[in-house]
């Protein structure tokens, strides 16, 4: 059932990912809100997939990595969803759907492998810390998405290219005020994964620092972060660098976090 709910799932996202793309090409308003639609289905079918995971004594716990990232994703599109409730972001969806896409179906193809090995559970410092990590890191990658959108339609507006009437773009005030909001959300939660990480390499090791690659890179990440925080929120620092820094920063915290497991 897991397996057959992300496929759904991954389904939901990438018809919502088509027809947001479809919307941008005609364009029409009429199919954004529909692709807005399908991806908060496929956000619900999504959530499913979580809550009929403890109902498998077989299925692998949240601790490994495919799951991992399928619960960013989830995490993610559900932010991108309340925003969109109260700002028009309507148009993102062509950039957050794909994106949660991709997260599903891997996690949908790697499902009957892990099921069959019954990866061992992390502990509850574990799943603490994958769960915070995650979410944190769905929020930043969302403060990046809001980040390169911003620097496409400020460049768009600086060179007086006009847009198609009927394409409601963001303004830049919402993509600033998306970027903030996740960024002010995000860290923290990251924050709180970095301290349940340490926990739980204590449980697993009686040492709170051990020096893998992971750990060494997820620190480097975090006071990257901590710096583009205090930056951001106590500096003035403008919308502009505000974004290319959002970009950065989840490129590196990405590479850092979820790259190294996969190439190491």
């Amino acid at each position: 059932m897991v397996v057959q709910l992300h496929q759904l799932t991954a389904a939901l996202y990438l018809v919502a990912a088509l027809v947001a793309s479809l919307g941008l090409a005609l364009p029409a308003q009429r199919l954004g809100r529909v692709s807005l639609a399908l991806l908060g289905v496929g956000f619900l079918v999504h959530g499913l997939c979580f809550a009929f995971l403890h109902t498998h004594a077989s299925t692998p716990a949240l601790t490994d990595l495919p799951l991992a990232v399928s619960f960013m994703a989830w995490v993610g599109t559900g932010f991108f969803l309340a925003l969109a409730m109260r700002s028009r972001l309507t148009t993102l969806v062509v950039l957050v759907a794909p994106l949660a896409f991709v997260s599903v179906f891997v996690a949908g193809l790697r499902l009957p492998h892990l099921v069959a090995e019954s990866v061992p559970d992390g502990g509850s410092w574990g799943h603490a810390h994958v769960l915070l990590a995650s979410a944190g890191l769905a929020l930043l990658g969302l403060a990046g998405v809001a980040g390169a959108v911003y620097l496409l339609e400020h460049r768009r507006l600086k060179a007086k290219r006009p847009i198609r009437s009927r394409l409601a773009m963001p303004s830049l005030e919402a993509l600033d005020r998306v970027n903030a909001i996740a960024l002010g959300l995000g860290f923290p939660l990251l924050t709180l994964g970095v301290v349940t990480g340490v926990f739980w390499v204590e449980q697993e090791s009686g040492r709170v620092w051990t020096g893998t690659n992971h750990e060494v890179w997820s620190m480097i990440a975090w006071l990257i972060y901590a710096v583009v925080a205090i930056v951001r929120f106590k500096t003035g620092q403008g919308a502009r660098q505000a974004a290319a820094v959002a970009i950065g920063g989840f490129v590196f915290l990405f590479f850092a976090v979820i790259g190294l497991e996969w190439l190491v």
